[in-house]
């Protein structure tokens, strides 16, 4: 992680030391690890905008959640792991770092780092302001809905 920031400090004037990391974290209360930390980089609310940073600890999840709005991704650092989930498959992606996504809302999905941990980069759009809906795995019921708002304000 300290190679990549001193890369990125030397290819733009970012002052990438100055980056505030919040991190999530339940040890298995939802029957899985949830471990990583959101860096948010910029947020515009009137058009529904978010880029940020999250880093998943090694082998370690976030909450388990759909995308309300357009996403574009990029693997920066680690193999990351993608489990997609609906009503016929399962699908379980790895991804490398250089991978880019662009995905429309409402996949519903798990992610997490790999042995390694993993980094990844967030550009996220959305109409009503809503990027994210954490959702119980087990029941389908929306736990919590993260925002535009929230980014802005480093509620998470």
């Amino acid at each position: 992680m300290q190679e990549l920031l001193e890369t990125v400090s030397r290819l733009t004037p970012y002052p990438v030391s100055e980056i505030k990391w919040h991190r999530l974290f339940e040890p298995e209360a939802l029957g899985y690890r949830v471990d990583y930390w959101v860096a948010p980089l910029g947020t515009d609310q009137a058009a529904g905008r978010a880029d940020f940073l999250v880093k998943w600890e090694p082998d370690c999840y976030c909450h388990f959640h759909r995308h309300t709005g357009a996403t574009t991704v990029q693997v920066l650092q680690g193999e990351h792991h993608v489990i997609e989930e609906s009503d016929t498959e399962t699908v379980h992606k790895i991804r490398k770092p250089g991978h880019v996504a662009k995905n429309p809302p409402g996949d519903l999905h798990m992610e997490y780092g790999g042995p390694q941990g993993s980094m990844l980069f967030f550009s996220m759009q959305t109409d009503d302001g809503i990027l994210f809906e954490f959702v119980d795995r087990n029941s389908g019921a929306i736990l919590r809905e993260v925002s535009v708002d929230d980014f802005t304000n480093s509620h998470f």
